[in-house]
């Protein structure tokens, strides 16, 4: 879908953590970080567990520089993927996190 599509759902009323996920995924993938992190934001609001979106929470963070936001989405989303058996999610965000800190910032995280 695209973004004007899901932006109308969204004024529709259809606000949702999967449809929130998938405006901010769309907008990290249109190069739109701050609009992905006002949406991914939202979308871990409503659900804390949302693993997957806290994942992509910190690199929309990192992209807008924000490295301190970033290594607190990631530390939030480890946490959340620990609760849910999300050992997938937990792996690639603790990769995240140890790159954020011995590098520095990276935009190829």
């Amino acid at each position: 879908m695209n973004i004007a599509a899901l932006e109308t759902m969204l004024a529709k009323g259809t606000d949702t953590p999967l449809l929130r996920f998938g405006l901010g995924k769309t907008y990290l993938d249109a190069g739109n970080a701050p609009q992905a992190v006002l949406h991914l934001h939202a979308c871990v609001e409503n659900d804390p567990g949302y693993s997957a979106a806290w994942k992509l929470l910190g690199k929309a963070y990192l992209l807008c520089e924000d490295k301190v936001a970033a290594q607190t989405a990631w530390t939030a989303g480890i946490a959340a993927a620990q609760q849910h058996g999300d050992k997938q999610a937990e792996k690639e965000m603790a990769v995240f996190l140890r790159k954020l800190q011995k590098n520095g910032h990276s935009n190829n995280i």
